[in-house]
């Protein structure tokens, strides 16, 4: 009963889609062009939602997501190039096909193993490297994060976490270096490289290295907003401050915040 309630909730979507193509003077003017920033926007929505744990944003992003899907599919129709069926169809076979363990008779110990596989089989579908699989436009930490990911499938991955930090620190020294010759490429490229070797090393403490950049973003927005309201109440702006003042402010926040959100 319940897989019927969700296949009637899904044609009840699938059929405002079409009336809303058929009969929205904004929706008929959609292409795959003008509906790809309002993608990526909702996409960022989901994961803000994500990072905040707000159950409720999460479900309200994913339909908006499962909508934008159902959009891209009724234009494929129109343009004859897929359907919804051919859309369906396809991952359904590919689920299945990156799936032997599942629904073959491949033998997998754990995660990772499933995960070396997985990269085996699409080398086997066509593609040339590991690497392929990672978008270009991805987030420059996303793509660091997965960049690695795929890396390690093949073997290319420190044996330790003592090793990932031994390499941190190697990479903080070249960027000292960098800047005791004053040559702005060079200085770019050894904190890109300290940046990545951050992002190896979050993952070897099993931490999403953008989520905690995000967390730490959010955080410095709540202080640093705290701190000019509070400024505010005493009558001063941050600008005519002096960066004692303001850092007495920040830490009298900080240590607020801390106290409520507990060690």
């Amino acid at each position: 009963m319940e897989n019927e309630s969700v296949a009637k909730a899904f044609l009840g979507l699938v059929r405002i889609m079409d009336e809303l193509r058929e009969q929205c003077p904004w929706d008929q003017k959609q292409t795959i062009q003008t509906l790809r920033p309002l993608t990526i926007e909702e996409t960022y929505e989901l994961a803000d939602a994500i990072t905040d744990k707000d159950w409720k944003g999460v479900k309200e992003e994913a339909g908006d997501i499962l909508l934008h899907i159902l959009f891209y599919a009724k234009i494929g129709t129109e343009q004859n190039q897929f359907t919804l069926e051919d859309v369906i169809r396809g991952v359904s076979e590919k689920l299945v096909a990156r799936h032997p363990h599942i629904y073959g008779d491949v033998k997998v110990q754990d995660e990772e193993e499933v995960k070396r596989n997985w990269e085996k089989l699409k080398l086997k579908e066509g593609k040339k490297s590991v690497l392929g699989g990672v978008p270009k436009s991805l987030p420059s930490v996303v793509k660091a994060t997965r960049l690695q990911e795929k890396a390690k499938q093949v073997g290319f991955e420190w044996d330790n976490r003592e090793q990932v930090w031994d390499k941190v620190n190697e990479e903080i020294a070249e960027l000292r270096e960098a800047e005791q010759l004053g040559d702005p490429d060079k200085i770019a490229d050894e904190f890109g490289d300290v940046m990545f070797s951050m992002v190896n090393y979050a993952r070897f403490l099993q931490i999403d290295a953008e989520n905690a950049l995000e967390r730490t973003n959010k955080k410095f927005i709540s202080r640093f907003t705290s701190m000019e309201k509070k400024a505010m109440e005493e009558g001063k702006a941050l600008s005519d401050m002096s960066l004692e003042e303001m850092d007495a402010l920040w830490n009298s926040i900080k240590k607020q915040n801390t106290a409520i959100e507990g060690p």
